[in-house]
C-alpha cells in the first residue's frame, strides 16, 4: 500500500517498469528522510506490547493467555508472539520479564530491528 501511494504522489503509472528502489529514492529527493510505514507499525506493536504486559487488564489476560485446542492444518497465521520474537531476537518469557521495567523494554524497542531485512533505519 506505501509503495502504490508513492507511486500515485510521483505519477508513475503501473506501466513503467521502476523498481520499488528507484521509487523510495525520487520520494527521498522530494521529501527529505522519513520513516517507512512498516517501520512505524513495528515500532508502535512493541511499543504496545510493553505497555499491555506492564498493565493488568483485559488485553494482557487475551494476549498472553492459552486457549485449548490444536491449530488448522496447512501454513501457520503468524501471532502477535511470533513478531515480537522475530522483531527482538528474544524468547517470549523473557520479553515478558524485560517489558516490566519500562526503561530495558524502550531500549529493546530502539535496538531491535526494524526492517524487513533486519537493517535499522
Amino acid at each position: 500500500m506505501e509503495m502504490r501511494c508513492y507511486r500515485r504522489l510521483l505519477s508513475i503509472s503501473y506501466k513503467e517498469h521502476i523498481t520499488n528502489e528507484e521509487v523510495r529514492r525520487r520520494i527521498e529527493n522530494a521529501i527529505g528522510p522519513h520513516v517507512d510505514l512498516l517501520t512505524i507499525v513495528r515500532q508502535r506493536k512493541l511499543k504496545w506490547y510493553g505497555h499491555t504486559t506492564r498493565s493488568s487488564g483485559l488485553a494482557k489476560t487475551i494476549m498472553q493467555g492459552v486457549v485449548n485446542g490444536g491449530r488448522r492444518r496447512g501454513r501457520q497465521k503468524k501471532r502477535w508472539e511470533d513478531n515480537i520474537k522475530e522483531w527482538t531476537g528474544l524468547e517470549l518469557r523473557n520479553t515478558i520479564r524485560i517489558a516490566e521495567d519500562r526503561k530495558e523494554w524502550k531500549a529493546v524497542v530502539r535496538r531491535s530491528p526494524m526492517r524487513p531485512d533486519g537493517s535499522q533505519t
